[in-house]
C-alpha cells in the first residue's frame, strides 16, 4: 500500500512541478514527459527507502 501511495502522489506532484516549470519557462506542458518523469523520480524514492533502512529493525520504547 505504501508503494502505491508513493507512485500515486508523486505523479500528482511531478505533474504539478511540470506543468509550473514549462509555465515560467513559456514552454508547452507535456503530459507524456511528465509522467515518464514522474515514475523515474518514484522508483527512485522507492528503492533509496528500501536501501536506507535494509539494516534496521523495528525497536519500540517501552
Amino acid at each position: 500500500m505504501r508503494y502505491f501511495v508513493t507512485f500515486f502522489w508523486t505523479i500528482i506532484l511531478g505533474h504539478v512541478v511540470g506543468y509550473l516549470g514549462s509555465s515560467l519557462m513559456s514552454a508547452t506542458f507535456h503530459f507524456q514527459t511528465s509522467f515518464v518523469l514522474s515514475i523515474i523520480v518514484a522508483t527512485v524514492i522507492v528503492v533509496f527507502s528500501e536501501v536506507g533502512t535494509a539494516g534496521q529493525t523495528d525497536t519500540k520504547a517501552k
